[in-house]
């Protein structure tokens, strides 16, 4: 039996998924272990591609201060303990972690058991708990620093196609929406109009109404929506997206091919955002600001080699990452 841990965020619990789903391609039904604070329970407590879901009572260690860093501290101890009697219970033969806050009792029970601990660590700048992690891990995966493929589901690369001028863009600021995006969008989308290029934007769920309204008062014929799971049809009809730099986000975009101006969530742990766009902008495959102006878009649009960038992003990840960790965290158990 194998366990998966962690989540908190879309980024990690979208990992965790696809790993579950290639751990049931080969029959295996997985237990998950995660939090009850972030998203964890409301992406996985109906999903029937576990075995057996633990939802414990952690919360995150790295943003508290002072006695609350402490209590967090401790709480995450005794539940460590708990979660060894979890992996027990379960003959747990390895434990693969997808990162996040949710990850640690889990992670820490697997080496107080001696039980195989395979980390993969999504961002550029490697998090403070993986940190810890590393050294006591079977393997660590990670595609900025090793080079492996990054698990994005198949159809983002299977709708993959070149962009040779932009038509439409598409701005995504993620399932709980990003202010700053939003209000870029409303700053620029009059003068995109005005050049016939169409508009669709993932406003998160806060901001809909008032982004909604923008585009009715304004006449602006854009397709606007809070949240898609099937996020890839709207990617794939864009020729430009603007978007924060989350891994699997990223990750997604390059698979699809779909040159993108990055905008970092300044308050990301250790920067990491920024890094990651980083990393395609040095492979002249995106775009980063911090703080865009309609200037730096419309450079963009009138001046960027959209073609090269496209054909560049090609180069980024490859097809089947869920499949190539699996298979060496199989293969290590047999031998």
């Amino acid at each position: 039996m194998i366990a998966i841990t962690g989540g908190g965020t879309g980024g990690h619990l979208k990992i965790a998924k696809i790993i579950m789903k290639e751990l049931n391609s080969r029959s295996i039904r997985p237990i998950y272990i995660g939090s009850t604070k972030g998203a964890d329970r409301e992406w996985f407590e109906n999903e029937n591609g576990f075995s057996k879901k633990y939802f414990l009572n952690s919360t995150g260690v790295v943003d508290k201060k002072g006695l609350k860093k402490i209590t967090s501290l401790t709480n995450i101890l005794k539940l460590s303990y708990h979660a060894t009697h979890i992996l027990k219970n379960h003959n747990i033969k390895a434990v693969f972690s997808v990162g996040g806050f949710s990850a640690a009792a889990a992670s820490f029970a697997a080496i107080l058991t001696k039980t195989p601990l395979f980390i993969h660590e999504q961002n550029a700048h490697i998090g403070a708990l993986n940190k810890i992690l590393k050294p006591f891990s079977k393997r660590f995966f990670n595609t900025f620093i090793y080079n492996d493929p990054y698990p994005v589901e198949d159809i983002f690369f299977e709708k993959a196609r070149i962009r040779k001028e932009i038509k439409t863009i598409i701005f995504l600021g993620g399932s709980q929406g990003a202010l700053q995006i939003n209000n870029f969008a409303i700053t620029v989308a009059k003068e995109l109009t005005k050049k016939r290029i169409n508009i669709i934007h993932q406003t998160g769920k806060r901001d809909y109404e008032r982004i909604k309204k923008f585009y009715k008062k304004e006449g602006i014929q854009a397709e606007v929506f809070d949240f898609d799971p099937n996020l890839v049809e709207k990617i794939s009809k864009a020729d430009l997206a603007i978007s924060r730099a989350g891994a699997s986000t990223l990750f997604e975009l390059a698979a699809n091919q779909l040159p993108t101006l990055f905008i970092p969530y300044p308050y990301a742990a250790g920067n990491h955002q920024y890094y990651n766009a980083k990393f395609l902008v040095d492979k002249k495959a995106g775009f980063l600001s911090t703080n865009p102006t309609k200037k730096e878009l419309f450079n963009i649009l009138n001046n960027a080699n959209l073609e090269e960038i496209s054909k560049n992003l090609a180069h980024i990840n490859k097809k089947g990452g869920a499949k190539y960790m699996i298979d060496i965290m199989l293969k290590s158990l047999i031998n």
